[in-house]
């Protein structure tokens, strides 16, 4: 029993489930907007995300030359292997693709480490985080693969690519709302300026055009808007469930399972 909570806790702390729900969500971009699977984007999704976010929370550890528990020195050697898959599978990437998958990783590095003395790393900047991981989710899970396959972006694409953003501001705002009481107050949160009480209220309400931005695509599918109204459904009884109080699993292992849970849906309504 130890050892599979070992083993779950290295796959949560490790960043692969959150690179999972990223790579749900390149699967889901191409069913959509109609794109054939493409394995080097949906590695480079998966890797890239994995190695990211571990540099972003561990990076630190690195910088300050701190001692590794076996723990972290399994998560390092895991990061390093998404490392270099992502490294490889960038190599198959069109040009355009990987120049704007740099950009984006630009973000990242900017988000993370202040590059020049005296500033601080855009994570700090108050109130810009959530924007940040919302654009560059977005972006990466809709502008790459459609780059990739040569596909001029549309009003649907650009419709998804708001959808897309929403849902990930959605997800970001449970997160605040449970970390409230571990951020630093210099953040200015969303829940921190607000409250709970208000921030929920915004989450909701932010389901709203989620689901109806579906309406204005040039082809609206019955079974996509039941996926849709299913994923609104679950995002806000996590929404009204969240408090301070609640366990980091609620966030870290089932809200980040949301994307994953959105893509099941839709080969449910689509395939059975």
């Amino acid at each position: 029993m130890k050892t599979l909570k070992r083993l779950f806790n290295i796959y949560i702390y490790g960043s692969m489930h959150v690179g999972l729900s990223v790579f749900a969500l390149v699967l889901m971009t191409n069913h959509m907007l109609y794109l054939p699977f493409n394995p080097a984007v949906a590695v480079f999704a998966f890797c890239g995300t994995m190695f990211s976010y571990n540099f972003m929370k561990y990076e630190s550890v690195i910088r300050h030359k701190k001692p590794l528990n076996n723990h972290l020195k399994v998560i390092f050697s895991l990061t390093a292997v998404a490392f270099l898959g992502a490294c490889i599978s960038f190599l198959f990437l069109e040009r355009v693709t990987q120049i704007t998958a740099v950009a984006f990783f630009g973000l990242t590095a900017l988000y993370t480490v202040p590059f020049f003395p005296n500033t601080k790393n855009l994570r700090n900047w108050s109130g810009i985080k959530i924007y940040i991981v919302a654009l560059c989710w977005a972006g990466i899970t809709i502008v790459l693969p459609l780059m990739d396959a040569n596909v001029p972006i549309t009003t649907d694409a650009y419709l998804k690519f708001g959808q897309r953003f929403l849902l990930v501001i959605v997800l970001i705002l449970i997160f605040e709302i449970i970390d409230l009481s571990e951020d630093d107050p210099f953040l200015k949160t969303v829940p921190q300026q607000i409250g709970v009480k208000r921030t929920k209220w915004l989450n909701l309400c932010l389901l709203v055009p989620l689901f109806f931005l579906e309406f204005f695509k040039s082809t609206v599918d019955p079974r996509q808007l039941v996926a849709n109204f299913c994923l609104a459904v679950t995002a806000a009884l996590f929404t009204i469930y969240a408090h301070p109080n609640r366990n980091k699993y609620y966030t870290l292992f089932w809200v980040e399972s949301i994307p994953i849970f959105w893509l099941g849906l839709v080969i449910l309504v689509n395939y059975l």
